[in-house]
Order: C-alpha cells, then structure tokens, then sequence
C-alpha cells in the first residue's frame, strides 16, 4: 500500500499525473487537485511515474523525495548503437577481481531495470570474490562428474556428457574461468517471473560492458542450479525465489578489435491488417507453438 501526499502549494493542477497514472490510483478533486483516488493507494504500483511527470515536484509517494531523483540524460544514440554493436559474449577472463567501485557502480544501477507490473520481487546474488568462485568452480565440477558417472544420469545432465574428460583433467567448462558472476532469481508468484530476470541481466550486460568488464550469458550455470540445489543455497538465494539465469563478469583477457557480422533475422513490416481465417486443426498448432517451453 502507498501514501500519496500532495502539496498544494506546489501544484499547478495541470493534470499530467493522472493521465501518467496506469494503476488509476489518482483522480481530480473538486478543487481540480489530485488527490488519491478511492482504493488508489491499494492499486498504487509504486512506479512514481508521478512524481516523475509533476514539473513541479508536488507529489510525494511514500515519503520519497523529488531531491533524490535524476534530470534525464539521454546519451548520443550512435554510441549506444556502437555499445550494442561491440558487445561480445567474454569466456576469457583476467585472472583478477573487478573493484569494489565497479560492484557498487552495478549494483546502484538495479532499482531502474524495469519489472512486470512494478513488482519488485527480484534477487540478485553476485559472487564478488574469486575464492568464492573458485570454491563454486570446483564443486560444481566435482558434483557433475559424480552424476555422470552414475547409471541413473538424468536427461537435464547429458548436455554435459561431452566434457567428462575436461571435469576429469579440471578444466573450467562451466565458469570459464570468470572471477565473478550474478545469479538472478524471482519470485515464484511473480507476474513475469521467467522474463524479469532475462530483462534486468540485458541492463546489466550492457552497463557492465559500458564500465570496460566482459560478461557471458551462463547457460550450462543455469542448468547447474536446476541439477544441484546447494549452489542456490550457497548464494543464498531466498525461500519461495527461483534462480532464472546466470551472467559471468570480470575483466576480458582479450580485445575485440571489431563488430561481428551477424546474420540478419526476420523483420515483418505491418501497415494493415485484416480478418483471418484458421483452420481448428492451425488454431491448436497456434496455441500449442505460443505455450510450447513456455
């Protein structure tokens, strides 16, 4: 539940607030203020896309400050053009830890990754020590090399079969070596609790890359968490949360020295639409295609 506070000495009752407000939980007063409206504060969804509108600065959510917020800086669209250019998956790290500036600078950035209906239900859990790493390096090895040799492997596992000889020798299949990583979880009745996460690591990525570190999308580390649920323990990942996916960080051990060129993908370019017609037999495919590993 929200406290929306109004002060009248500031506004300008233009109205630009309510017409912000998705959760209308503002409306105008007779007065033409605005003014919580009835149940607004339940509805409210904390988003303080109201205050952010208000250009005077009336409104307060929560007791937040408009003193603590930010004047937008947009930067100059070719560069974040050419960051997302250059962006490369890192699997070649510096054998070092990142400062704790660096840390900070990432974590400060986290409130501002948008969520599905505001919903502030996410984890994060970043490994900021090496021995932490490395301790998670090698039990991760040592517990895949013991599913693997065992006759009841389960399906989830086999991906891994083709690097027995590598977890033998001691090789890093897994981490690549990253001094660090970030495991982020949600909540289990979370309204997109498997698209938040995907969404708040693609900020990360391209804040991280922005500050000079490398980073990896983490697939075999997120099979990792579903077959051995210590490592969710041991990066204390909360009761009710489930780890969706897992980013490496660190800094690169090499240098790009140009963009890749990537294949194009398919673009549908709509400028009208009319009635179709669907067979039952293509409606089910539909249906089926729309939830299929959903």
């Amino acid at each position: 539940m929200a406290k929306i506070e109004i002060n009248k000495e500031k506004c300008t009752r233009c109205g630009a607030c309510i017409k912000d407000c998705v959760s209308y939980s503002l409306e105008g007063g007779e007065d033409l203020f605005p003014r919580a409206a009835e149940g607004g504060e339940e509805r409210c969804l904390n988003c303080t896309h109201c205050m952010a509108i208000c250009p005077t600065g009336a409104i307060s959510i929560n007791g937040k400050s408009i003193d603590d917020a930010l004047n937008p800086s947009l930067p100059d669209s070719d560069k974040v053009l050419g960051l997302i250019q250059s962006r490369r998956s890192i699997r070649q790290y510096k054998d070092e830890e990142i400062s704790s500036e660096m840390f900070e600078k990432l974590k400060a950035m986290l409130p501002y990754i948008p969520t599905g209906c505001n919903t502030n239900t996410l984890h994060f859990a970043f490994v900021e020590s090496k021995s932490a790493m490395d301790y998670l390096r090698d039990y991760t090895r040592k517990k895949l090399l013991k599913i693997l040799e065992s006759p009841f492997m389960p399906k989830l596992a086999s991906k891994f079969s083709k690097f027995k000889t590598a977890f033998e020798n001691g090789e890093d299949v897994i981490f690549r070596g990253a001094p660090h990583m970030v495991v982020v979880s949600s909540h289990i009745h979370a309204p997109c609790a498997n698209v938040d996460p995907i969404i708040a690591l693609s900020y990360i990525e391209l804040y991280a890359n922005s500050l000079g570190l490398g980073t990896c999308w983490c697939g075999f580390a997120q099979t990792c968490f579903k077959l051995l649920p210590r490592l969710s323990e041991m990066v204390q990942i909360p009761d009710e949360y489930k780890p969706v996916y897992v980013m490496l960080l660190g800094n690169p051990a090499v240098k790009y020295k140009r963009t890749t060129l990537p294949e194009k993908f398919p673009v549908t370019e709509i400028t009208d639409i009319s009635e179709v017609k669907m067979s039952w037999t293509k409606n089910a495919r539909r249906i089926l295609l729309n939830f299929i590993r959903g």
